[in-house]
């Protein structure tokens, strides 16, 4: 099963805000999916990002593959800093 973490459109028309979810990759943008690490809110100024850095990168660790939109939410928030440098450790030991 391959495993993606993407948004989650929520909301009322014309006033969308996003959940990052954990879903499998056949299921629809807005269907069902395994688990939330957190949201994001575009229509405030600025932007609110909330993610769970350690559900993130434990799930990184299980091979789950960002989109491109949760990749630049994760550059944001440091994520992608903290990922990098754990895979870089483990290759070390």
């Amino acid at each position: 099963m391959a495993v993606k973490i993407r948004l989650k459109r929520m909301g009322a028309k014309k006033n969308p805000f996003y959940r990052v979810v954990v879903a499998d990759s056949r299921s629809p943008r807005d269907g069902r999916s395994i688990e939330t690490l957190g949201h994001y809110d575009s229509t405030t100024e600025p932007a609110v990002i909330k993610i769970d850095e350690d559900k993130a990168i434990e799930w990184l660790k299980k091979g789950a593959q960002p989109t491109d939109t949760v990749k630049t939410l994760f550059n944001k928030t440091g994520i992608s800093k903290k990922w990098d440098e754990l895979k870089r450790s483990q290759k070390e030991a």
